[in-house]
């Protein structure tokens, strides 16, 4: 490894167990080498110190002076960094998800999801029944029966059995969807195509994994074919893109079907309101919806829940209604008999209906995807004990209605509602249609968010509606694209039967690349039974694999809309994330030797400035090349370098206390370091550019500390292992002494679950009392001194104004993609100091061309 790049050490608290093949294995699958599963010295080192003497007093001796021997070998001087020291002083914390939380709290909690998490499911029963028998239509109770039947149980097994009782559990410490499940998957295997993983990312206290038992040699088996196989990784980042794509073709879908739907109750009901006035006052509640997005969710989040459960309890009690008051017989249709006879009647028409029986489940994903603002139990209490019977409810009267009013199929809602309550509910259901694309629109702005994170996606402009809660986000682009999207999709199809061919596809790809993603959990992570883990895609994706079949049947009627919305989000982001990668790639390949710029000497060949100089790189490691670039064309250098790194690790979250991780670069007189400031994929980067000085600041000073205190610490521990080498003739040791200093000391304390070297408080280490204090030592005092005078004269950020080309010998396909699209998403994303929020007059450019 380069020098000049942070070192990853091997864990210092990893275990070992045997394996079949007579060697040893650490617990998350590696194989262990001779250099890792022993210590530093060799066993030859270890005999010609015991042949020192032959009588018994000599071999005493021997005895301790190769204990003290390997000692000083395990305990030998290493560059001291942060890697070890900031991730040592949170080995106690623990992530948001393992907090216990009390049941009132969840109830409420509970209650909150109805607002978040159901509005879309809540809103099925406005548009399924009209659209199934559209397709099918009503000769008799078997069709009544039987849609209501594969209603009910499509509701059972896929949102019940499959989301609220075993997706939930796949989250990653509290945070649900797509990206969340491969930030799991990510952690257990290196599966990211960004090669910037470091072993220090596994310290932070929410990355705390429990490993893969190592008994279970099929996790293992698992986790190596991921890694090694580049095939696997481009297939497993295909799946999650393509699953992130289609939430977001939904996204645009799901506003027009719900708000049309709720507007069109008025049909039948005012006189004169016709086709086109459904499609203005439709219009004219998207424009108002995506109108208020730039004020947050927050400002009216606190109606959203209340609204919804007053509309689950009209569902709940308008179909205890018609229950009693037309057929009670419509319980017949628990009996899944009703399904095959449903087919059996129908034939091609009930299959094709079926596109419009996924209706029911749209907004399934949701329970997943909204995890982070909730807890699991909060969201399996909301749908067991409010959702499900509400909904199930409202179907069965419905059914019932219709057993007596066959054809009033069309509007089966609202004329199933007493009339004395119809403007009632309608509002409510408007109120309930705007919620649930609210719920869709906010989903779509946390994906676009998360895939910007992990890479995946061009900067856009991200605004921060609350102060108090991190998750609500305003993407302007996107709400203006997608409130165009909707307006066009009302105005073109004009119907709500029409909107719904096109709905339902992007719901159902994304339950498959679910099903896929947790089943790959199961194995690698679970490590689940065999027979288990295959009856989970058996028979999900089996009942998942059907629906797909009728909505794809679908695709000359609409269905070829939200694939097309995938398809071109699908593109830009593998586009952004492949160029991405060959860019980083090309950086490791033109790293700069640390040799060269110790040949250089400490003035670095020019004249040192007072000042903190930041060089913005994506290299976790090593000197980047517009380092070099910056040495040429500026004609002077800051008196402090540092080479900052964001870098987003796939975990959620990262306290403040471990964001920055601190190496130094050649000698001391250099003042040249390397920082690592690591953000959660929901991280929010709204501080400016003050707070992330003072931050950046306070981290470096505190690692020059605690680097002092190391190599006092070691210097004083040496000395004493002096001492006890001259002294041992005179001294004898007893076998037990012998077994504690074979343990290397410093080894120990690193190693230690509570970690001994830091204090309760989180002060810094106490020291022995021999070894030189803080203040003392001059050097520190020095280089502290120096850090307070360049911080004063100020910052400046140091950037490279890149261009990606592809290499000349490089195939037609790569030029097109590289110099074109990806270059064309490069000059319209957003810049650097954008995204930094750095003045531009604190900003120093330097044009780089990467060829990849």
């Amino acid at each position: 490894m380069d020098d000049g790049g942070i070192q990853e050490e091997p864990p210092s608290a990893r275990f070992l167990t045997p394996t079949r093949s007579g060697g040893t294995r650490w617990v998350d699958g590696s194989e262990v080498d001779s250099s890792e599963s022993a210590p530093s010295w060799s066993l030859e080192d270890e005999r010609s110190a015991g042949a020192v003497s032959s009588n018994g007093g000599a071999a005493a001796a021997s005895r301790v002076s190769s204990g003290a021997f390997r000692r000083r070998l395990g305990k030998r001087p290493r560059r001291v960094d942060s890697l070890d020291v900031e991730s040592m002083n949170v080995r106690g914390a623990h992530g948001h998800s393992s907090k216990e939380i009390s049941m009132l709290s969840t109830l409420a909690m509970a209650f909150q999801t109805l607002g978040v998490v159901y509005g879309d499911m809540g809103t099925s029963p406005l548009y399924v029944f009209s659209d199934v028998f559209s397709k099918v239509p009503i000769k008799s109770e078997v069709e009544i029966l039987g849609a209501l039947s594969l209603v009910m149980y499509t509701i059972a097994l896929i949102p019940f059995v499959k989301y609220v009782f075993i997706v939930l559990k796949a989250n990653d410490n509290g945070e649900g969807g797509t990206f969340a499940l491969y930030s799991l998957i990510c952690r257990y295997a290196k599966v990211s195509m960004l090669p910037n993983q470091q072993r220090v990312d596994e310290d932070i206290s929410s990355f705390r994994l429990k490993l893969p038992t190592p008994e279970l040699e099929r996790a293992i088996s698992v986790k190596d074919c991921l890694e090694k196989k580049p095939l696997f990784k481009n297939i497993l980042l295909f799946l999650v893109l393509m699953g992130t794509s289609m939430v977001i073709g939904d996204g645009i879908l799901t506003p027009s079907m719900s708000v049309m739907s709720a507007v069109s109750g008025l049909q039948g009901q005012v006189p004169g309101f016709d086709t086109n006035a459904v499609v203005i006052v439709s219009i004219v509640v998207l424009l108002l919806l995506f109108s208020v997005q730039r004020f947050g969710t927050g400002k009216v989040g606190f109606m959203f829940a209340p609204i919804l459960a007053l509309w689950f309890i009209n569902l709940g009690s308008i179909g205890i209604y018609n229950i009693v008051k037309y057929d009670m017989s419509i319980v017949r249709a628990f009996n899944p008999v009703y399904i095959y006879l449903f087919f059996e009647t129908n034939g091609i028409k009930a299959w094709s209906a079926l596109g419009g029986c996924v209706l029911c489940i749209t907004g399934a994903e949701a329970m997943f995807a909204d995890l982070g603002h909730f807890s699991v139990k909060s969201i399996q209490v909301a749908f067991t004990a409010v959702v499900f019977p509400c909904l199930l409810i409202a179907y069965m009267g419905q059914a019932a209605f219709l057993m007596k009013n066959p054809l009033a199929v069309e509007r089966i809602f609202y004329d199933s509602v007493p009339g004395v309550l119809f403007w009632s509910v309608f509002v409510i259901a408007t109120l309930a249609a705007m919620i649930a694309s609210q719920a869709m629109i906010s989903a779509t702005f946390s994906c676009i968010k998360q895939a910007m994170a992990l890479g995946c996606f061009p900067r856009i402009k991200i605004i921060h509606t609350s102060k108090k809660v991190m998750g609500q986000i305003y993407i302007p682009v996107m709400n203006w694209f997608l409130m165009v999207m909707c307006i066009i999709i009302v105005a073109t199809f004009r119907s709500t039967n029409d909107i719904a061919n096109a709905y339902g596809i992007a719901e159902v790809g994304v339950m498959m690349v679910s099903t896929a993603l947790v089943t790959l959990v199961m194995l690698l992570i679970w490590q689940t039974n065999l027979f288990l883990v295959l009856c989970f895609p058996i028979l999900f994706g089996a009942v998942e694999f059907v629906y797909l079949t009728a909505v794809l049947s679908k695709i000359q009627e609409g269905g070829w809309l939200p694939l097309a919305f995938s398809s071109l989000f699908l593109c830009i982001m593998y586009t952004w994330n492949y160029g991405s990668v060959l860019k980083y790639q090309s950086e490791m390949c033109g790293k700069i030797s640390l040799d060269f710029i110790l040949d250089l000497g400490a003035t670095l060949g020019t004249v040192r400035v007072p000042g903190i100089g930041l060089v913005y790189n994506e290299l976790v490691q090593g000197i980047p090349s517009i380092f070099g670039q910056l040495l040429v064309t500026l004609p002077a250098m800051h008196s402090t370098l540092v080479f900052v790194c964001i870098k987003y690790v796939p975990v959620p979250y990262v306290a403040l206390e471990e964001r920055f991780l601190f190496r130094r670069v050649g000698q001391k007189d250099y003042h040249m370091f390397r920082c690592v400031a690591r953000y959660g994929y929901k991280d929010i980067r709204k501080e400016d550019h003050g707070f992330f000085e003072q931050l950046l600041a306070e981290s470096l000073e505190k690692f020059l500390r605690r680097e002092a205190q190391e190599i006092a610490f070691e210097a004083s521990t040496m000395e004493a292992e002096r001492d006890d080498i001259s002294v041992v003739s005179e001294v004898p040791q007893s076998p037990a002494c012998d077994g504690d200093l074979q343990t290397p000391l410093l080894s120990d304390q690193r190693s230690g679950d509570n970690n001994r070297m830091v204090t309760t408080d989180g002060s810094d280490p106490v020291l022995p009392s021999s070894s030189m204090s803080a203040e003392e030592d001059p050097g520190l005092e020095y280089e502290l001194a120096a850090l307070r005078e360049a911080m004063a004269s100020g910052f400046t950020y140091l950037l490279a104004h890149g261009d990606v080309r592809a290499r000349k010998e490089s195939v037609f396909t790569k030029k097109f993609v590289i110099n074109y699209f990806y270059a064309f998403l490069r000059r319209n994303c957003r810049a650097g100091t954008a995204t930094l929020k750095v003045p531009h007059s604190n900003v120093m450019r330097v044009g780089m061309t990467y060829m990849v």
